[in-house]
């Protein structure tokens, strides 16, 4: 048994090694005419199902005690606040969490680039790993600017999770509140924490976010709006068919190209009255992003117990604190409203509506009259 499992946890190294398909997530931010602020993600793992769609609630004053490469002997702390998050592989966080205040954190991938401190066990009672860090974040603060100011109070380093098969987790965060304030936090060069104010509320994977910036000046030229039609005497050109508007923008799955293809849509997005008509139109969005299995998988890596490389698709209601989802299993719109949470006296507890994993699928077929 454990030769097999060490042949698998062999095989899932080499395939991060070569491959590096692992997250391949995309995140927006629309905001409603109503005062709402939406944010919403994919959330890819390709290499197997990592159980996202089994999201953990937590009560408040949860105890967490942060894990360094010694064990669970970094920072202690009770949680203020109650939240919800996605899980990975049975963890007790994922990339995906919102808090009972509206304060929302994201995680996304970014190999070869994030680089967390060395640890030193001098300084283990204010350290914590990565995963430490988003329910640090959750748990004991309600707006972004509480984040920041508290950031430098803690250390992030480097711990080798087994639950993922050793493979390193690179990250960096998107954070963002109800004022519609929101931030990306990075953590490069053994510990160096950068903070950048979100493109267009927009996020994906490597390389580091000012790259992405840089690059957006690419697309400049970039518009919504039908290419004219051109006189090249004697032939008077006109766009072929409608949809002319952003022709050139990158279609690959590539992390610059999905970054520039979400600003795009978000630039152009139409109006949007109140919360519920941002939420929707996040999912119609986000659409455009959802990667089949084998357009990211060679086909002698392909797992066999996943149906989508996007095996999440989650959409953040800051203002009234409402968390909504749909999975690769199924594709209807659930969610999970924090208001009608009592984090006091709530027990810690799985939600998994994905049992059958089965997509609801309604027959509105006419029957014949006798």
């Amino acid at each position: 048994m454990m030769n097999k499992m060490s042949r698998i946890i062999s095989l899932v190294l080499a395939f991060l090694i070569l491959y590096n398909p692992a997250f391949a997530c995309t995140g927006i931010t629309l905001k409603s005419k109503d005062g709402g602020i939406i944010v919403a993600r994919t959330v890819e793992w390709a290499l197997s199902d990592a159980q996202h769609n089994k999201i953990l609630i937590v009560p408040r004053n949860k105890k967490f005690k942060g894990q360094t490469p010694q064990g669970y002997n970094g920072k202690s702390w009770t949680g203020k606040y109650g939240f919800v998050t996605l899980t990975a592989y049975g963890q007790n966080y994922g990339p995906d969490g919102l808090n009972e205040e509206g304060l929302y954190v994201g995680v996304y991938y970014l190999p070869g680039f994030a680089k967390y401190s060395t640890y030193d066990p001098e300084h283990a009672a204010n350290s914590m790993s990565v995963g430490d860090l988003m329910q640090w974040m959750l748990s004991s603060f309600k707006s972004v600017d509480e984040i920041i100011s508290n950031l430098n109070s803690v250390t992030v380093v480097e711990v080798i999770n087994k639950e993922f098969g050793g493979a390193d987790l690179p990250f960096h965060f998107k954070i963002a509140d109800p004022s519609g304030n929101s931030k990306i936090i990075e953590i490069v060069n053994n510990g160096e924490v950068k903070v950048y104010e979100p493109y267009l509320g927009v996020i994906t994977n490597s390389p580091t976010y000012d790259w992405h910036v840089t690059n957006q000046r690419n697309y400049l030229r970039l518009t919504n709006a039908p290419n004219p039609e051109r006189n090249f005497e004697p032939y008077n050109l006109k766009p072929i068919g409608g949809g002319s508007g952003l022709l050139g923008i990158p279609g690959d799955f590539t992390p610059p190209s999905r970054f520039t293809r979400a600003a795009a849509f978000t630039a152009s997005c139409r109006p949007l009255e109140n919360s519920q008509d941002a939420v929707l139109e996040s999912f119609r969005i986000l659409d455009n992003f959802n990667i089949p299995l084998g357009a990211h998988v060679p086909k002698e890596y392909m797992p066999n117990d996943i149906s989508s490389a996007t095996q999440m698709t989650t959409s953040s209601d800051l203002k009234n604190r409402v968390f909504y989802f749909h999975t690769m299993w199924n594709r209807q719109i659930r969610k999970i409203d924090l208001n009608s949470i009592d984090f006091s006296t709530i027990k810690e507890q799985i939600i998994d509506d994905d049992k059958t994993k089965t997509n609801n699928i309604k027959d509105v077929s006419p029957k014949n009259k006798n």
